[in-house]
């Protein structure tokens, strides 16, 4: 039996993400990501570089209609199945909008695979 460490659970998602890294001083590298899954508190996030844990990362996320802003510092890094890179990401600075669109947008899913269901 597993038990579950997360605060909150989350949802399989794909959206496309803006990806920024200020990893060195005068210097941003800037990518295009997708998330894998989504929760109130983090993501995961594919890229097609590494991002080192403990890195500070700013995204702008598109949720349906939403872009939401947020800051994160990555947990982990997995090399993916497909040659690109995955990494946890745990939200650091995310705005009260910002929260509640994630929330909506995770009601939504949820809503829409239990109707799925036989």
């Amino acid at each position: 039996m597993t038990t579950e460490k997360r605060k909150h659970s989350r949802v399989n998602a794909l959206n496309l993400s803006h990806v920024a890294i200020n990893d060195k001083p005068d210097e941003i590298r800037q990518t295009i990501g997708r998330t894998l899954n989504v929760s109130e508190s983090g993501i995961l996030l594919e890229t097609h570089f590494p991002i080192q844990s403990d890195q500070t990362v700013s995204l702008t996320i598109g949720m349906e209609e939403e872009l939401i802003d947020l800051r994160g510092k990555v947990i982990h890094l997995l090399n993916g199945e497909t040659g690109k890179f995955e990494m946890g990401i745990k939200f650091t600075d995310v705005d009260e909008e910002g929260v509640e669109a994630i929330r909506e947008f995770i009601a939504k899913f949820r809503k829409l695979t239990q109707a799925k269901k036989p």
